[in-house]
């Protein structure tokens, strides 16, 4: 599934579903008219405001069963801000979370992976600072700035890919032997999310209601024929069907265009990045109720089902690096929103 760039995905939440029971008396009375206009069918669709009501995240790479050395590299980035208030806890929290897969052997792949991280950190700290001082009362308010635009994630991208180009130029590096990677790229604002990516990397979301979905289109010849209207079948028997059509490094700017959507969270939710070695012979897709829907449940710690993930695919996969990010985000209707 993909969405248009710079549209917000809006899931209208079944307000059933909510415990009433469970919330405050002095807030839950505009919950039950809500619920009950649901009833009729005359009567429009709400849709319930979200807040955060926790975030986690975890990550393990692996060299796999076959590879002599690492190629992928990721980064995790994550700011909370707790209060509690009588209508329960409160949450703001940003974070922002990378994973490159890198290509062109030793000194090469994982050159160009650490670099693409290390260039899009830096580049997102300075503008989180900028956003920041821009602020009139910083504090509790510092962490709900709004999610970059799209022509931010872009700029941050291309100056990723123009500093492995550049080492590229700088190391004379020809043909197969420049060296790139691939590139996903999620923040998340409150229960606003932003994906980017280059590449066959991708990024999955679980949830209970909608089940498993790959939010990201790998950028590799197979999918491009597909886009055209060419048959899957067909698209996938060609020799360069997995070949990719866009990577950060081995060309110049003019080369990528990355591939930028907006989600919102309107349940609880798991979002997975992933490399190659990790989503090969639908592994993610064969065996999500086993390794994902466990680590919904917050009595299971992210640490342990992202190891368990990574084992799975050493044992199932293994001829590849191996690199899992999981974010678990929790949520709960903004109840001072509807007083």
């Amino acid at each position: 599934m993909t969405l248009p760039p710079d549209d917000f995905e809006t899931i209208h939440p079944d307000l059933s579903d909510l415990d009433l029971d469970k919330l405050d008396e002095s807030v839950t009375q505009p919950l039950k008219v809500l619920a009950d206009s649901q009833q009729h069918d005359d009567m429009p669709t709400i849709v319930l405001p979200m807040q955060l009501s926790s975030l986690e995240e975890s990550a393990r790479t692996d060299v796999g069963q076959q590879r002599e050395h690492n190629e992928d590299f990721f980064s995790l980035s994550t700011q909370i801000i707790k209060a509690e208030r009588p209508t329960g806890r409160v949450v703001q929290g940003r974070g922002m979370y990378i994973l490159c897969d890198g290509m062109g052997g030793h000194a090469g792949g994982e050159v160009a992976s650490q670099l693409a991280v290390e260039t899009l950190q830096s580049f997102f700290q300075e503008y989180w600072a900028t956003q920041e001082s821009a602020q009139s009362s910083p504090g509790w308010n510092t962490l709900s700035s709004q999610l970059p635009p799209s022509t931010i994630i872009r700029k941050g991208i291309h100056l990723a890919n123009q500093a492995i180009y550049d080492r590229n130029q700088d190391d004379s590096r020809m043909g197969n032997g420049r060296m790139g990677t691939t590139l996903i790229l999620v923040i998340l604002c409150g229960t606003s999310v932003a994906v980017a990516h280059v590449g066959d990397s991708r990024v999955y979301r679980y949830t209970r209601k909608r089940g498993l979905e790959q939010i990201t289109i790998d950028h590799e010849v197979g999918q491009r024929e597909i886009q055209r209207g060419v048959d899957p079948e067909v698209a996938y028997s060609r020799m360069d069907a997995y070949q990719l059509t866009q990577a950060l490094g081995p060309r110049d700017e003019s080369y990528v265009e990355p591939d930028v959507q907006f989600i919102e969270l309107t349940e609880d939710t798991l979002l997975l990045l992933a490399s190659d070695g990790l989503t090969d012979n639908d592994l993610l897709e064969t065996h999500w109720q086993t390794h994902l829907d466990p680590m919904m449940s917050s009595q299971m710690s992210l640490d342990q089902g992202v190891r368990q993930l990574v084992d799975l695919a050493n044992e199932v996969n293994g001829h590849d690096n191996i690199t899992a990010i999981a974010v678990r985000a929790k949520v709960r209707p903004n109840l001072d929103q509807l007083r």
